[in-house]
């Protein structure tokens, strides 16, 4: 049974930094591209970050370009989000997600292959 359990989301103002993790079990971490998705208030679900089988190679939404870093460690089977200079538009429920496709995509995952979230609110 695939299990992604995430951690780390909180309340942080402007301009901080927040580091999501993702604990996977049930599969072979290290046989899946892996992919961050989040969710805003009353919005659909917006693709964030997608990492190849050994991080090699990762892709990044025009929203955050540049100022979130994607990595993980298949020996822990943990996915990380590393975020930085956060903006309020930034707030909302971030997914850590198994990806379907073997290449970045930049597409969301089937939602049967995200974990349950954590919320980050980045607010004064």
């Amino acid at each position: 049974q695939v299990q992604l359990v995430e951690s780390g989301g909180g309340l942080v103002q402007p301009g901080g930094s927040l580091r999501l993790s993702c604990a996977a079990s049930g599969f072979s971490f290290s046989n899946y591209y892996m992919s961050w998705v989040r969710q805003a208030p009353g919005k659909g679900p917006e693709w964030i970050s997608t990492i190849s089988l050994v991080g090699s190679n990762t892709g990044y939404s025009d929203s955050v370009e540049g100022r979130f870093f994607i990595s993980r460690d298949n020996a822990k089977n943990t996915l990380y989000l590393d975020m930085m200079n956060l903006k309020p538009e930034d707030t909302g429920l971030y997914y850590c997600a198994r990806s379907r496709d073997f290449r970045i995509s930049r597409r969301v995952p089937p939602r049967n292959d995200w974990g349950q979230g954590t919320q980050v609110t980045v607010s004064e």
